[in-house]
């Protein structure tokens, strides 16, 4: 099962990949959406419960932020773990990422 499709890649029923982005620097805001750019960073919330990462990627000269917000922290800890693997990944390719072994 990829990743933009896993059960578990939502917060209150609500569907979290891909992210929307933020614009925070860059050229222009050029309000990406959808699977685009590249993955330049990811952070784990430091509030309790850490049920949130924040996605950095890059795209057409400027950096953009998202959000991932889930009902399952430990679900939450393992995506941010994946996701420090992929830096430097198309956001489309880690949306493809197969995620069976979760099931």
């Amino acid at each position: 099962m990829e990743l933009r499709n896993h059960p578990l890649m939502s917060r209150r029923g609500i569907r979290n990949w891909p992210p929307v982005w933020t614009w925070i620097g860059g050229e222009e805001n050029k309000r990406p959406k959808a699977e685009v750019g590249v993955l330049s960073d990811v952070k784990l919330s430091t509030i309790e419960p850490r049920d949130r990462c924040f996605l950095v990627m890059e795209y057409e000269g400027s950096s953009y932020m998202g959000s991932l917000l889930f009902d399952d922290s430990s679900f939450c800890d393992g995506i941010f773990t994946l996701l420090r693997t992929q830096v430097h990944r198309s956001i489309e390719y880690i949306g493809g990422l197969d995620l069976t072994y979760t099931m």
